[in-house]
């Protein structure tokens, strides 16, 4: 009985010392797949790339709908717009907010869809643009007020059922003054838009947003403490000219210093430079997205689309990734103007002698504007 009880005391020891190698074998095994010191900065940095945010941006400038234009769309009845912008869809699918000018207001049938030099665009071609994907709009133009009052109305009940955010064009002046903060990819940012010219004198001081530095100053105050990103459209300049005023240099300085991330222009229909003021992106003019304002020789016909990132870090905004492509509005030119057709929206990357002769010798002249090398 003793020599059994004795044999299983030393089974129970030989596998307690056998569990107990197994044990520490795997112990050592864990410990020694512990990063060791040297490398626990390599971790931190990757915790801190965690905190960047991101939003994308692609900004295109006038949706100036000319009679030729509607004209060419017009079909059975309504009005399709679809194929002037095939090829420019793919390449702005990417981006997070897309941007672009209505400068045609939408006003409604009843007031008569027409052209220059008092426009009124037909329902179809914000349903296009929505379509699209872009849903950042500015109404702030000197064109807003070209069929009165009703227009506006009618533009601001007809983007309202869009999900799209507008900014330039108000039914009171408690929808002006409103706080508006939005949000995307966990970044909050602030959209205004401002003109500094009017066709029509403007009744009261909300139905358009007219710029003046006092206004623009409150605007950034209520917001700049609650958003990590600001982006201002500014309808300012002269048209037809690639050089930025004196005012819009003025004005862009202005905006910057009161924090403002990056600057949209529009108004002149011809491209101007993009640069920086500080950190702040200043884009003086994108010229025309669409129009029948073809003519090389005043320099309408050459727009510019532009994409960015915008990136939020504990350290700040910076913009990176900047994509910059000129585009052609085209199409099949008549001897009477409001006669045109076939238009089509055409990026440069996609031209060839067929749509515009020396086309590479013509892209390098405005890439030079455009970069401010002029």
């Amino acid at each position: 009985m003793k020599r059994k009880l004795k044999k299983s005391v030393k089974v129970f020891i030989i596998m307690f010392i056998v569990l107990t190698i197994v044990l520490v074998a795997l112990l050592l095994f864990k410990f020694d797949k512990i990063p060791k010191q040297d490398n626990l900065d390599v971790y931190t940095v990757s915790k801190e790339e965690v905190k960047e945010k991101k939003i994308s941006l692609f900004a295109v400038g006038d949706v100036l709908i000319h009679e030729s234009v509607y004209k060419d769309a017009y079909e059975d009845g309504t009005y399709d717009f679809s194929k002037m912008f095939e090829y420019i869809e793919p390449i702005m699918k990417k981006y997070d907010l897309k941007y672009c000018n209505q400068e045609s207001t939408i006003g409604g049938s009843a007031l008569g869809i027409s052209g220059y030099p008092s426009f009124n665009s037909p329902d179809e071609i914000g349903d296009e643009l929505v379509k699209l994907g872009f849903n950042l709009i500015s109404l702030a133009n000197n064109h807003a007020l070209d069929k009165g009052i009703d227009a506006v109305h009618y533009s601001n009940s007809y983007w309202k059922s869009k999900n799209v955010i507008t900014a330039g064009a108000y039914e009171s002046k408690e929808e002006r003054d409103e706080v508006k903060v939005y949000e995307m990819n966990g970044i909050k940012y602030a959209y205004f838009a401002y003109t500094t010219l009017s066709n029509s004198k403007v009744p009261n001081d909300y139905l358009i947003n007219m710029y003046s530095a006092d206004r623009a100053q409150e605007d950034i105050e209520k917001v700049k403490d609650k958003v990590d990103v600001i982006i201002v459209s500014m309808h300012w300049g002269v048209e037809f000219d690639n050089e930025p005023t004196d005012s819009q240099k003025q004005i862009a300085e202005y905006l910057s210093g009161l924090g403002v991330n990056v600057i949209i222009g529009s108004h002149p229909h011809v491209v101007q430079p993009v640069e920086y003021i500080g950190d702040t992106l200043v884009i003086y003019s994108l010229g025309n997205f669409i129009s029948n304002q073809l003519s090389i020789s005043t320099n309408a016909g050459i727009g510019l689309m532009l994409g960015m990132d915008i990136i939020v870090n504990d350290e700040g905004v910076k913009i990176d990734n900047l994509y910059k492509e000129l585009i052609l509005s085209y199409a099949d030119q008549k001897s009477n103007y409001n006669n045109n057709s076939n238009f089509k929206v055409i990026p440069f990357s996609k031209l060839t002698d067929n749509y515009l002769e020396k086309y590479k010798e013509i892209e390098n002249k405005y890439m030079k504007i455009v970069n401010g090398e002029v």
